[in-house]
């Protein structure tokens, strides 16, 4: 009984917090304004138009500074600095910390663009011809580039500066928590910190309507397919219902039941429906074109990460449309992942958690694209197989075309709607436990009712962007989420890198570099000893021979 008024008490006191109050108003005046406002989509389209044209610049240099900050982490000596006490371990086994961060941070997408990406590029490509031999190589290389380093880079910034500033300096699991060095231990719940905690709540509750909204849409694709049910807005609203209360559900469970062992099934299954792909697909093309298109985009990843073609030598519209849409979906989308990252990622080494961060999730996203975008490009370009019609029809529809193409096909889509479904309900979950977070002074384990309350929210706000104008609308929330948290990451690489050196100065780590630099430091005195012995020796000969006089 006692818990149970402990926990209504904890909600009480979350709903007079600051951040709680001012994310709320904000996030109903959107949902109100979605619902009743006239021209809703047309405001969106503009705000599109806006900020790619003016500010598409800014995403490509930001995302490549993650990208560069992340790989420094890993050869520097930071790297060696725990995100924890020194003798802390991993709270969480190697598999099921993946299989949860790759959950949280990309399930429904990879679902949604396994194919459609691609097949888009094909017909659409930056540069060169479409439809032709080449150009499946440069729409697979894309592909690479849009789902690979850059998007796990933005993720580890945040995830690293949240789970060291909380683990290791014992600051609470808040975004304001990352600028200590800049606003002050006391002001991290201030009127900065509030500001800067409230632009995280609407970037993680923009970014991930954006995901559940295109995932509502495929799960509609696949009904459409299979059953024949007309994939409307009626539809949507009745999936975004079922699989909120899911989620809702799945959240009373906590991290280490609902959001873990889900996470760690469904990865199982997503493994399993791409390895039957490759298998009854054209498998020879598939690892060809894999190791063809790796050896591109490693070649081409300096050039492709500031690329945006300000002379206008390819096709026009291209890079807003896809790479700068992607740098701010990833960006709206990192104070979630980047704080659920922290959460379960206590104990790890900041080179074990980069190299598994950026590394690990890009090679298993890049064999996921060659694969379904391979077998895909395959069935377009060779085999005389019409996807480019779905797909441009319903980017939702894509994946269900591929599938339709080989035997057992309705049970092939039936279990990748399931996944869809399962990432759904992992993605939501684990938003309302970061929203929640955020919203309650930074409490690992929020109040049930503020998980629900924020859970509910994010079906609202997946279904005012479908309504405004489906995929357009959901690609618009993600920049308006996306700049500002942009700024705010910059800063917050500025006051992990400071923090980081100031402990590697000051002699805070691990015990292992503790005795390296002990060894070196004997050594030097060790060295200067013998120096002052042979400085010495010449004077005591002098000495000795102005006695002799």
């Amino acid at each position: 009984m006692e818990s149970g008024n402990r926990g209504i008490g904890s909600f009480t006191e979350t709903l007079k917090t600051p951040v709680f109050i001012i994310s709320f108003i904000l996030a109903a005046a959107f949902v109100l304004f979605g619902i009743f406002l006239p021209g809703f989509g047309d405001y969106m389209d503009a705000t599109f138009a806006w900020v790619t044209t003016n500010l598409g610049w800014a995403f490509i240099i930001g995302a490549s500074v993650f990208v560069i900050v992340t790989i420094y982490l890993i050869f520097s000596p930071l790297g060696e600095i725990k995100l924890g006490r020194d003798d802390e371990k991993p709270e969480y086994s190697t598999m099921a910390w993946f299989s949860m961060l790759f959950s949280a941070g990309m399930g429904i997408g990879l679902l949604f663009w396994g194919v459609s990406e691609p097949i888009n590029h094909y017909d659409w490509p930056p540069l060169g011809e479409a439809g032709t031999a080449s150009t499946i190589h440069t729409a697979l290389q894309y592909t690479f580039f849009h789902w690979g380093f850059h998007p796990w880079a933005i993720y580890a910034v945040v995830a690293c500066a949240l789970a060291y500033f909380s683990y290791r300096k014992g600051l609470p699991m808040l975004l304001s928590s990352t600028l200590e060095p800049i606003l002050g231990r006391d002001n991290i719940h201030g009127a900065w910190g509030n500001v800067v905690n409230i632009i995280g709540v609407l970037a993680t509750l923009l970014g991930i309507s954006t995901s559940l909204g295109l995932g509502v849409m495929q799960i509609g694709g696949g009904l459409e397919t299979l059953f024949g049910i007309p994939n409307t807005d009626a539809l949507w609203v009745a999936i975004v219902a079922v699989v909120t209360i899911l989620a809702i559900i799945s959240t009373t469970t906590g991290i280490d039941k609902g959001i873990k062992w889900l996470s760690q099934i469904n990865l199982s299954v997503a493994g399993l429906l791409m390895l039957i792909v490759l298998v009854i697909g054209p498998t020879l093309f598939i690892l060809e074109a894999f190791t063809h298109t790796t050896g591109s985009y490693l070649q081409n990843l300096l050039q492709m990460s500031f690329g945006l073609d300000a002379a206008g030598e390819g096709a026009e519209g291209w890079y807003d449309a896809w790479t700068i849409f992607y740098w701010a979906w990833w960006i709206a989308w990192a104070p979630f992942v980047g704080s659920f990252i922290a959460r379960v990622s206590r104990g790890r080494t900041i080179r074990s958690f980069a190299i598994g961060v950026l590394l690990v999730p890009t090679a298993v996203s890049m064999v996921w694209f060659a694969v379904f975008g391979g077998a895909a490009l395959y069935s377009q370009h060779f085999a005389g197989v019409d996807l480019l019609g779905p797909v441009l029809e319903d980017e939702a529809q894509g994946f269900f075309a591929l599938l339709s193409q080989f035997p057992a096909s309705g049970l092939l889509i039936s279990v990748a709607m399931i996944s869809v479904a399962v990432f759904f309900v992992t993605s939501s979950d684990s938003g309302t436990y970061v929203i929640g977070m955020l919203t309650s002074k930074g409490n690992p384990n929020p109040p049930l009712g503020v998980r629900v309350t924020w859970g509910t929210i994010e079906g609202l706000f997946a279904i005012v962007l479908l309504l405004a104008g489906g995929l357009n609308a959901l690609q618009t929330a993600s920049f308006i989420g996306g700049f500002p948290f942009m700024l705010i990451m910059l800063l917050m690489v500025y006051c992990l890198i400071k923090a980081l050196y100031k402990e590697l100065h000051e002699g805070s780590l691990p015990v292992e570099r503790q005795r390296i630099f002990a060894a070196l430091e004997d050594l030097q005195n060790d060295n200067k000893i013998q120096e002052d012995v042979i400085t010495e020796e010449p004077e005591d000969n002098n000495t000795s021979e102005e006695n002799k006089s």
